[in-house]
């Protein structure tokens, strides 16, 4: 039987043994959420911890080669998006990064 335009199908109501099983499987698919989201934060956490310890070498790296340049506070001028040092500005330099 098919449906003309405008015609609404009737209410069909929930016997005890679909709710139960609607339950089941909403508890189910909480979990999963839960665990995905779990794997996420932990596949996350770990390639930012990887990228930090690359930074911090890099950085120990140029302390070393005594090319230390600090970063100048963006509050004196916050036009500034790269920081004006001779060290990261150098093409060889930048190579490198």
């Amino acid at each position: 039987m098919t449906k003309t335009p405008g015609e609404v199908e009737r209410f069909k109501p929930m016997t005890k043994a679909l709710r139960d099983a609607h339950k089941a499987f909403r508890q189910v698919d909480a979990e999963k959420a839960v665990t995905e989201h779990e794997i996420v934060q932990k596949a996350f956490s770990a390639n930012r911890g990887r990228l930090k310890a690359e930074r911090l070498a890099r950085e120990a790296e140029l302390k070393a080669k005594g090319n230390d340049c600090p970063r100048p506070s963006r509050r004196r001028n916050p036009a500034w998006s790269v920081p004006y040092c001779r060290v990261w500005l150098s093409p060889r330099n930048l190579m490198s990064l």
